[in-house]
């Protein structure tokens, strides 16, 4: 087994298609570069078994290499090929498996983003076979929230096994920060709206953002959405339910405005861990942003709970807006034995618990080895066993890629120049377009 990134096709041309690379411009805070080994060829004894993500940042190369591993205690006569593909936050790969998969070259299974990225790029097109099976054999639909479940469904199938859960709406904050103002992390925007002004007199910076790449602008603002819609009319705008022309999307862009007005000046010549790093010097108070920004926060030596504090984004306490890394099987798919047995690994509870505290997330399941997992860790989970779960439209979960592109540019273009009545009818129109 190998232990990084070949990227098998990396001569292949890049022929991708328009749906792939809409994709791609919503890409998410995940990957950075490592070399490239290649593969040896498998022995006379070995099957093979080929494994596509983005993982190859450390981390989330570590968690894939200790569910390899586990894998392998009961697989020895497999071997694993990584073909993880390295850079552009899961873009490059995005574009890779399109490649391959128009080609008729699947590998034996690749990650993907649970929700619409899976189902409006590869479940419509029949490129994957659905999964549903291996839940009701393994008896997982008593394992995982059937919100979940939902977000995994289409036409009474399940098209992927989720190995772990992410979280969208969280606030993490500077504790010494905010202690200097008396405050602590606010739970409605009004709560951040009354300190900020305290805040900037004090030369913190009150909200860091870091868009310069702009899927960043978008996932605040999709915290912004929930808190002034709810978790039910928030899941509406993704199934038709919810008008983009409500009142309530007209607040959200409101107060969108007004929260710019609080953002560093800097914000798009920053990443989203360049943000993170002023929250973790303290030069900002706070941050919205996924939690794998927790990982961010303990490799720079944070005390989790005392110099880094966290609350769910403002006023959208109750809601858990989810991400989920998953693993589907494609059509075609030349071990698919091996495969199976793969993706039952990624769906046990053993599989989840070697993977998730090395990643920095939280298993899909319920029932979880809780020992295992640090402070911030334990509270997503005690969230999300009893919180309204959303599909986060950033990450791919809750709208189809073109539409998740679209709003991506819509909000870049907000955020440089702000005009609620014009963004609004732009977001009508392209929801419209979508239906």
């Amino acid at each position: 087994m190998t232990k990084k990134n070949p990227s098998r096709s990396m001569h292949r041309p890049r022929t991708v298609s328009a749906l792939a690379l809409a994709v791609a411009l919503a890409g998410t805070a995940c990957s950075a570069s490592e070399k490239e080994p290649s593969n040896p060829a498998p022995s006379e004894e070995e099957t093979q078994l080929e494994i596509f993500s983005w993982w190859t940042a450390s981390g989330e190369a570590d968690g894939l290499l200790a569910l390899f591993e586990y894998f392998e205690r009961d697989h020895e006569a497999v071997r694993i090929v990584n073909a993880a593909v390295e850079g552009g936050a899961g873009v490059n790969a995005k574009e890779e498996l399109a490649a391959r998969m128009s080609d008729g070259d699947p590998p034996d299974a690749f990650q993907v983003h649970a929700g619409r990225e899976l189902i409006d790029t590869w479940v419509e097109s029949g490129a994957v076979e659905p999964v549903t099976f291996m839940f009701e054999e393994n008896g997982w639909l008593d394992q995982y929230p059937p919100d979940l479940i939902e977000i995994l469904s289409q036409d009474g199938e399940i098209w992927s096994v989720p190995v772990n859960i992410h979280r969208s709406n969280v606030l993490f904050a500077n504790g010494a920060a905010l202690d200097s103002v008396g405050a602590e992390p606010p739970a409605t925007w009004d709560d951040f709206f009354a300190i900020a002004g305290e805040l900037t007199d004090a030369g913190i910076t009150p909200l860091a953002l870091g868009d310069q790449e702009p899927w960043a602008a978008t996932h605040l603002f999709e915290s912004l959405l929930l808190s002034t819609l709810g978790a039910d009319a928030y899941a509406g705008l993704w199934n038709g339910e919810t008008a983009w022309s409500s009142v309530e999307v007209t607040e959200a862009l409101e107060l969108f405005e007004r929260v710019l007005g609080h953002i560093g000046e800097d914000h798009a010549e920053l990443t989203w861990d360049e943000a993170a790093e002023q929250v973790s010097q303290g030069s900002a108070a706070m941050t919205v942003m996924g939690d794998w920004a927790e990982g961010y926060f303990k490799s720079a030596g944070r005390v989790l709970g005392v110099e880094i504090v966290w609350a769910p984004s403002p006023g959208t306490a109750g809601a858990f807006l989810m991400l989920s890394d998953s693993f589907a099987l494609p059509e075609g798919a030349p071990e698919r034995g091996n495969a199976v047995d793969w993706l039952r690994v990624c769906g046990s509870a053993g599989g989840q618990d070697a993977f998730n505290p090395l990643k920095g997330s939280i298993p899909a399941r319920l029932d979880a080895d809780r020992s295992l997992y640090d402070a911030y860790l334990t509270s997503a989970m005690d969230d999300f066993s009893r919180d309204r779960l959303v599909p986060s439209v950033t990450h791919g979960a809750a709208a189809a890629p073109e539409w998740s592109a679209t709003l991506v540019e819509t909000i870049a273009e907000f955020v440089a120049s702000p005009d609620v009545e014009a963004t609004q009818a732009r977001l009508v129109a392209a929801a419209d377009d979508a239906s």
